[in-house]
């Protein structure tokens, strides 16, 4: 188990603020090879060096292992279930949501992008975040989902509850109302825009497709986004510097999304094997992620597994993101449940592990983040076996370190 241990001689000057010694170290992108120490000044990685460093604090990682802080990129953070009102609303930023944060960090989560969560409380969040009034992760937002008229989620998740249904969606019917969304979207700061594009027809006149979800009682006949509202909303969006990826579950959306220029498709293929194999050379040559949320497909499809091996072998980037949502497993613990059911799926530890840092950080657009390297942000995890080797080792957390300073430390069984 790693250690705090004494600057080594007082009478010299420290060189960092922080130093972790003798660490294996996964660096967003491979394994170094043989133990290095991670000197850390403010919120930034100083250096990683096979020599020994001095630091104003000094942990030893007793060859454990270092490597960035996990990134989950889809996560529905305000309870869709609970919140039916602006005294609920209250209640659940009151009582829940600082506990929620602090699960993130205590699984070794130290960014999330909140992706259809209603856009002014979310934003609020994140901003208390920070500034500092508001202990958690690197927070990022897309706002509300964009959807067609009676899409998903507005006319499933939230068919039953009209309040949230309008804070937690944008319905659009039009080109110029989807372009009307996404500036009043950007115009607030958002991360990033999220399209929803659900359901097996290709638009209004095609056939019925229902769409079912274990957690729902009821199937509901969707209609999915028409061609040029994606890319009314796509173009609007890359116009104002902002990236966008698209709810999909089949081929043929997954194809629709890609060709109006979709930067990444979230779920991916879900509801059928991938035949279409220019599909998969699409992603290649759009240079498109996926991110399979395993975590919630997995048991409910039983083709995405092999999609996933699919389009990883075929070197598409997979980008992690769990789909956590209230009311089901454990914030944090299910983004490593994802990493481990990719896995599962047949993707390397060391895969699972670059989706869940260097290539989480391009999807969101942080360059700053996902790697153990000068320069970037010091959002770090220690570990005490090789995840590498084992993904479950994610879960042998000895510290987090945010920013720099150390926020959950298992050493002493305090956060």
């Amino acid at each position: 188990m790693p250690e705090s241990v004494p600057a080594s001689s007082a009478h010299q000057p420290a060189t960092y603020d922080l130093v972790i010694h003798r660490a294996h170290v996964f660096d967003g992108y491979q394994a170094h090879t043989g133990l290095r120490d991670v000197g850390v000044n403010g919120g930034q990685i100083a250096d990683v060096s096979a020599e020994p460093l001095r630091g104003e604090t000094e942990v030893d990682a007793a060859e454990g292992w270092v490597l960035p802080g996990l990134i989950d990129t889809h996560v529905h953070f305000y309870d869709v279930a609970a919140v039916t009102d602006p005294a609920s609303m209250r209640t659940f930023e009151e009582n829940e949501l600082a506990d929620r944060l602090k699960s993130f960090l205590r699984h070794g989560i130290t960014t999330i992008k909140s992706v259809g969560d209603p856009t002014d409380e979310v934003l609020r969040t994140r901003s208390r975040i920070a500034a500092g009034t508001l202990r958690g992760p690197r927070f990022l937002a897309t706002g509300c989902g964009i959807t067609g008229r009676d899409g998903h989620p507005a006319s499933t998740v939230f068919a039953n509850n009209p309040w949230a249904r309008q804070r937690f969606t944008r319905e659009v019917d039009s080109a110029a109302q989807m372009q009307d969304v996404v500036h009043h979207l950007a115009d607030r700061k958002v991360d990033a825009i999220k399209l929803l594009s659900e359901g097996a027809c290709a638009c209004a006149t095609s056939p019925e497709y229902l769409w079912r979800n274990p957690a729902f009682p009821t199937a509901v006949e969707l209609t999915r986004l028409s061609p040029e509202l994606l890319k009314a909303g796509i173009d609007t969006a890359h116009e104002r510097g902002l990236r966008v990826t698209v709810h999909t579950t089949q081929q043929a959306a997954a194809r629709e999304a890609i060709e109006a220029g979709a930067d990444g498709l979230e779920h991916g293929v879900t509801v059928e094997p991938i035949t279409d194999h220019a599909l998969v050379d699409l992603m290649l040559e759009r240079d498109t992620t996926y991110t399979p949320t395993l975590w919630i497909d997995d048991a409910a499809h039983p083709d995405t597994r092999g999609n996933l091996k699919k389009v990883a072998d075929a070197g598409v980037t997979i980008v992690m993101g769990s789909d956590t949502f209230s009311g089901r497993g454990l914030f944090g613990a299910n983004t490593l449940e994802e990493a481990e059911l990719m896995v599962a799926a047949g993707m390397t530890p060391l895969q699972s592990l670059v989706a869940g840092t260097s290539a989480a950080a391009r999807q969101c657009v942080r360059p700053d983040l996902g790697a153990v390297a000068p320069g970037k942000r010091a959002d770090l995890v220690v570990l005490t076996a090789d995840p590498t080797r084992d993904i479950g080792n994610l879960r042998n957390l000895a510290m987090t370190i945010l920013d720099g300073e150390i926020v959950v430390d298992n050493r002493q069984g305090t956060t």
